[in-house]
């Protein structure tokens, strides 16, 4: 599949299911203003029951709209005469239950005498009484009034849209998988991507010595071979070399896979750090001459540690140094103490890296993009292995790093 296709996917995905949440967001706002409407008309009609039913015990004419809606959930009823609070507790319950408004509700009787909402309690869905717990606001709209409260209505309408809850979790639980999906799509597709430069790379990295070392071969098969012992051992050091380098890139896979199965095995023994630097440095001294520098400025130099990883570690840190420096490499291997940990940094004036893909390069066969090409070849593996050797001696690893200006990796061994 290829990457087009994968965009007009995740392009038509995303804007079906946009849609669909729109739809589904549109039917449920209209089904719960729906609700809202036959909630305040079934309140408006109850109020004005009770209203009519008080008018009617003390002999009064009845009155056609004796209730106003000041709020979405605070109503008022002209009462024209002052009331016992346990009468209209007594009418609203009756009225409520007989059109199944079960929630909570408040009640209040004002008196113009005081001015104040003299009378109310609370009153929960089982009808149950209790002290109010806020006092209702006042209107000048009736002489003598009762106001009635609904502080759990919009959770009382929302009980009541348990299809379109169903639908809309149903529609949560598409959603979701549709983005799981996409993600796994894109992980399979970065996947592959990796395998075939892993593919390429290892191809091209193993091509090279094997053709060096074929060239060799084809030159001492040669009978005046023997006669040119300088050239003769000349050859013999190219394929000795091609051949350690075969042997390091096997080596390189075979660890990763090996990692990957957990199957790491350290030898930790008290190791002198100074001394295995100068063991890994050695064969480089004279390739790099005055391009490599050596400060070893550390007092504490004992650890424990592998030295077989260890000295990987480091030659695959002062490989990438060399590969990543340029024409002219400027390479400082420093360490020093630092309260109770022992700090090995490895630093060059190579490429560096940005900012964005620092987080990444530890990943494996994550190479930092330099558009359709490698400047530099490799499997993408060297730093993932750092990394897991690193973690597998519970130290720790820092990259600081600005492009153009080079690169420092910095190790911090905690010291016994």
């Amino acid at each position: 599949m290829n990457r087009n296709t994968i965009r007009l996917l995740i392009i038509l995905g995303t804007l079906s299911i946009t849609g669909i949440i729109a739809v589904q967001a549109y039917w449920v706002k209209r089904a719960f203003d729906l609700k809202e409407q036959q909630f305040r008309q079934t309140v408006m009609i109850s109020l004005r029951n009770v209203a009519n039913k008080i008018s009617s015990l003390y002999k009064l004419s009845s009155i056609e709209n004796p209730v106003s809606q000041l709020s979405s959930d605070y109503y008022v009823a002209n009462l024209r005469i002052p009331l016992d609070a346990d009468v209209l507790e007594h009418y609203l319950k009756e009225e409520f239950k007989k059109q199944n408004l079960q929630t909570d509700f408040e009640y209040g009787i004002y008196d113009c005498n005081t001015d104040k909402i003299v009378d109310g309690a609370h009153v929960n869905s089982d009808f149950e009484s209790s002290a109010l717990k806020k006092t209702l606001p006042k209107t000048d709209k009736y002489l003598n009034y009762f106001g009635v409260r609904f502080p759990s209505k919009t959770s009382f309408l929302a009980a009541r849209l348990d299809i379109w809850v169903i639908s809309s979790l149903i529609t949560l639980v598409v959603t979701a998988f549709f983005g799981y999906s996409m993600f796994v799509i894109l992980k399979q597709k970065r996947l592959s991507e990796v395998q075939r430069d892993f593919i390429n790379n290892m191809t091209h990295e193993f091509q090279t010595p094997i053709s060096t070392i074929r060239v060799a071969t084809d030159v001492l098969s040669q009978t005046k071979i023997m006669e040119q012992p300088e050239r003769l051992k000349k050859y013999v050091h190219i394929i000795r070399q091609e051949n350690n380098r075969l042997k390091n890139q096997v080596e390189s896979v075979l660890n990763t896979a090996r990692m990957e199965r957990g199957k790491m095995e350290l030898d930790i023994q008290l190791q002198e750090l100074h001394s295995i630097i100068n063991d890994v440095t050695e064969g480089v001294k004279a390739e790099l001459e005055d391009s490599l520098s050596i400060e070893l400025n550390a007092t504490r130099t004992s650890i424990y540690a592998d030295r077989t990883q260890l000295i990987s570690l480091i030659r695959n840190l002062l490989e990438n140094a060399i590969k990543y420096s340029g024409k002219k490499p400027c390479i400082i291997i420093r360490t020093e103490n630092f309260e109770d940990s022992l700090v090995l940094s490895i630093k060059d004036n190579g490429v560096g890296i940005a900012k964005e893909h620092q987080s990444k390069i530890f990943n494996k066969f994550y190479r930092v993009p330099t558009g359709n090409t490698h400047n530099v070849k490799g499997f993408g593996l060297g730093l993932s292995y750092v990394r897991e050797i690193v973690r597998a001696h519970k130290w720790e690893i820092k990259v600081d790093s600005e492009p153009d200006k080079g690169s420092t990796f910095t190790i911090i061994i905690k010291q016994e």
